[in-house]
């Protein structure tokens, strides 16, 4: 990461503070927030990481609780949210539906209240369930509000989506400000083709929301964004037709549709090539999960695997690189990459590629944390700008 100059960052951070209302809000679709609410949210990110990154306690809380609730498998976030609550002085606790009364019969309104007694956010993954994420992480943040009102709780954590059926804010700001790194500044990303392209994977089930993510949220900071994918593997139409007003609306955005990853490619400066489950296949996959019909799921993974077989030849290659601006875009994954000849037989990137950028992307992973300890910083401190200025200027040493 480059050095940022933190006086600078501040500044700017107290210029967007008259047009901020995240404050007791949840943070949980980033299209529902305001371009300077984004930009507050970037900036606190990197304002954190370089003060880790020069060795200063973050810490902001004496006690409390973060909670997680994983309804799916996670390595990179799970271990950002643990390692952004901690660093700003809160307590980890994952609930493991399990071990826990969910399993007779508590109801979702109730957990939510118990478990935020001491709590000040609560991070939520639930990204399997078309139609069901999103719905789940309102239903938590509706029983939260109701007993904050009643004088249950005498403060109501935020929710934060930690991916969701429809998008996955953490990862999307991560990767944005990877972006911002690596080409000097958020007004240098205007104009840029930015490349969301489906690729071949082994596997069929893989969530939306990373690449729904990508076009809400590129697109409004002036990129030329095209999402690229074999016909019928479309994401939510309700989406994508955000997506492409958000992108007329920016001034300079744009959002294209295409059915050719090669063509997509051509000069591209930075590709994002990510598997999906068709729209239409998510949505049957949903149904049969609810209904727990393993024979219905054999037959309807038999039948997808089929399909994307057809696709094989979807895959982010040297040829396909060549094809870039001046063959050298930029390579970005949210990881884990289906990586051909390592982790398949066949999949998303080949080896040669994947290797070229591997340690990139992990530049691109590193942010996340940050995003996620932003988000709990500007939804639960009182008055954050000034919070933030009294680390920069009073930090103890994180090492003491």
């Amino acid at each position: 990461m480059k050095d940022i100059p933190l006086d600078a960052a501040l500044r700017e951070l107290d210029g967007l503070k008259a047009d901020l209302n995240l404050s007791n809000r949840d943070f949980l679709l980033t299209w529902e927030h305001s371009l300077a609410e984004l930009r507050s949210v970037l900036l606190t990110a990197r304002i954190l990481r370089a003060l880790h990154d020069a060795g200063r306690s973050l810490r902001v809380f004496d006690t409390g609780l973060a909670v997680s609730i994983f309804r799916d498998q996670s390595t990179r976030t799970r271990f950002s949210f643990a390692s952004a609550a901690s660093a700003l002085g809160l307590t980890v606790s994952d609930l493991d539906e399990t071990k826990s009364q969910i399993a007779h019969g508590e109801t979702v309104r109730e957990t939510a209240v118990m478990i935020s007694f001491l709590a000040e956010a609560i991070g939520i993954r639930d990204d399997i369930y078309l139609g069901e994420g999103d719905r789940y992480m309102r239903e938590v943040a509706a029983a939260l509000q109701e007993a904050h009102e009643q004088g249950v709780l005498s403060r109501r954590p935020a929710v934060i989506n930690l991916q969701s059926d429809l998008d996955h804010p953490t990862q999307t700001l991560a990767d944005l400000l990877h972006l911002e790194d690596r080409f000097g500044g958020l007004d240098k990303l205007r104009g840029r083709k930015f490349v969301i392209s489906w690729a071949y994977s082994p596997s069929y089930g893989k969530p939306l929301s990373v690449p729904q993510g990508l076009i809400g949220l590129f697109p409004r900071f002036g990129m030329d964004v095209t999402l690229a994918y074999p016909e019928g593997y479309d994401l939510l139409p309700e989406v994508v037709e955000l997506a492409e007003k958000q992108a007329a609306a920016a001034g300079g955005g744009a959002l294209r549709i295409s059915h050719d990853m090669a063509e997509a490619f051509d000069d591209a400066e930075i590709v994002y090539p990510k598997s999906w489950a068709p729209m239409q296949v998510a949505r049957r996959r949903t149904e049969l999960l609810k209904k727990g019909d393993k024979a219905g799921l054999q037959a309807l993974e038999k039948e997808c695997l089929a399909e994307n077989a057809k696709h094989a030849d979807w895959e982010c290659d040297a040829a396909r690189m060549k094809r870039t601006a001046k063959g050298a875009a930029l390579y970005m994954h949210c990881l884990p990459a289906d990586i051909s000849g390592v982790s398949c037989e066949r999949g998303e990137v080949s080896k040669d590629v994947f290797e070229r950028y591997r340690l990139e992307t992990y530049r691109e992973a590193a942010w996340k944390p940050f995003v996620i300890a932003a988000l709990i910083f500007l939804t639960r401190v009182p008055d954050p700008q000034a919070a933030l200025r009294r680390l920069v200027e009073n930090g103890a040493p994180r090492i003491r």
